[in-house]
């Protein structure tokens, strides 16, 4: 089991091949200081990487784009992120600064 609390402004949730075609697949978690990344062609300043993954569950964030082009996830306006894993399962919590509604 894996549990670790980041101070990020967004993160890029991807998966990776597994060992073979039909096994379970890495996840692939870039951590980011400034919000949308892949807009910008940015580096993340750190990879969580976590191999044999079955599912990635998102728990108590509200803003959350799912981009079709690179099949990946983006989280905005973040102040922290915890990623957790336990059986093939990660789960990622945080706290976001939303901009008020208008």
């Amino acid at each position: 089991m894996m549990e670790k609390l980041f101070k990020v402004k967004s993160i890029v949730i991807s998966r990776k091949p597994g060992v073979d075609k039909d096994g379970l697949k890495s996840a692939f978690i870039g951590l980011f200081r400034d919000n949308n990344p892949h807009l910008k062609g940015q580096a993340p300043f750190e990879v969580v990487e976590i191999p044999e993954i079955e599912k990635v569950r998102i728990r108590e964030l509200r803003n959350i784009s799912y981009y079709l082009l690179g099949n990946d996830i983006v989280i905005n306006n973040l102040t922290q992120v915890k990623i957790h894993n336990k059986n093939h399962i990660v789960t990622i919590t945080g706290k976001q600064d939303l901009p008020k509604s208008k």
